[in-house]
């Protein structure tokens, strides 16, 4: 075994000294120092629950990784989920122990993005999740400015959620759910809340699926219900720097950038506490008139797609 190579808790971990990305600024070691540090913060989010990986090899563009490769060992857990799009069974990896993230870790999974739903109930989400993503040059202070607005729209609809950086520009505000409501009612629930924050601030925050009509403003995502996924909190981004989601204060988030928490500086942060699970409200019912109000708004990939259809037959018509 050579010195950039090590064994921890029975998983061989190779390569160790060498540059994670051509971007990273960081070592395959530094990223799986960092996962082995924060395994007992990171792994609660992942458990049980199918996991998307992003991973970066070297001299290749970084790849999302749903399907598990066939060299995968026996004991990593998995599931099977049928994919409607692809036609075909996919085999979701569920890390739910330290082994199986330092596995991930070795074959230089820096992303993780689990689904918002347990294994045990596929079409029950457990949290209702709002992706406030800035524009094209828009800076991060305007995805705090729009969590912001969601706050308030939560309020005022009775609810409370905890905020978290998203790792990259944007800010994930999530709301725990009680009572098992079905992913229909929660994807309805999200889309008027993500109008109410719209109506507050217009000038500043947009529901506007397609990029062309948001005008420099920051978009309200409210497409992460179904079967969807987000990056977990504690999530390593394949950024300069390597960032991380962290989860924020309320009162704190106007005062911090995405690049105060790396891979770095988030393990002293925590110092084995875990944020999100203190930040984190009770789990809480849905109101009926949120959504029934969602209920009456067109779905945005629906609304787009139909959208690119009229344009490209208007665009015939004139042709």
């Amino acid at each position: 075994m050579s010195e950039a190579d090590e064994t921890r808790d029975g998983v061989a971990l190779t390569n160790l000294d060498q540059p994670l990305s051509d971007t990273a600024d960081a070592t395959k070691r530094d990223l799986v120092d960092y996962l082995d540090a924060v395994a007992d913060q990171i792994l609660p989010q992942l458990r049980d629950r199918p996991l998307s990986v992003i991973r970066v090899r070297p001299g290749q563009p970084p790849f999302m990784q749903k399907n598990l490769p066939r060299y995968t060992p026996d004991w990593v857990r998995r599931v099977p989920i049928w994919a409607e799009a692809s036609h075909r069974e996919i085999s979701y990896a569920l890390c739910d122990d330290r082994r199986t993230l330092l596995w991930f870790a070795n074959q230089r999974a820096v992303e993780y993005h689990p689904t918002l739903n347990t294994v045990a109930d596929q079409h029950r989400p457990t949290h209702l999740v709002l992706d406030l993503d800035p524009p094209e040059g828009g800076g991060f202070s305007a995805a705090v400015a729009a969590a912001l607005l969601v706050r308030q729209a939560l309020a005022d609809a009775g609810l409370s959620g905890a905020v978290k950086t998203s790792g990259a520009k944007g800010v994930h505000v999530f709301v725990p759910l009680a009572g098992d409501p079905g992913a229909e009612e929660v994807a309805a629930a999200t889309r008027a809340l993500a109008v109410r924050a719209e109506r507050i601030d217009p000038a500043l925050a947009t529901t506007a699926y397609i990029k062309e009509e948001r005008g420099g403003r920051v978009f309200v995502d409210a497409t992460r219900a179904g079967g969807a996924t987000v990056a977990a909190a504690y999530s390593p981004r394949l950024r300069p720097g390597v960032p991380v989601s962290f989860p924020v204060d309320w009162a704190d988030l106007p005062g911090v950038t995405p690049a105060d928490f790396t891979i770095r500086t988030v393990p002293s942060l925590l110092a084995g506490t875990d944020r999100w699970a203190a930040a984190m409200p009770a789990p809480q019912p849905l109101p009926e008139d949120l959504v029934a109000e969602g209920r009456t708004i067109p779905v945005a990939r629906v609304q787009a797609m139909h959208e690119g259809k009229r344009r490209a037959r208007a665009r015939r018509e004139t042709g």
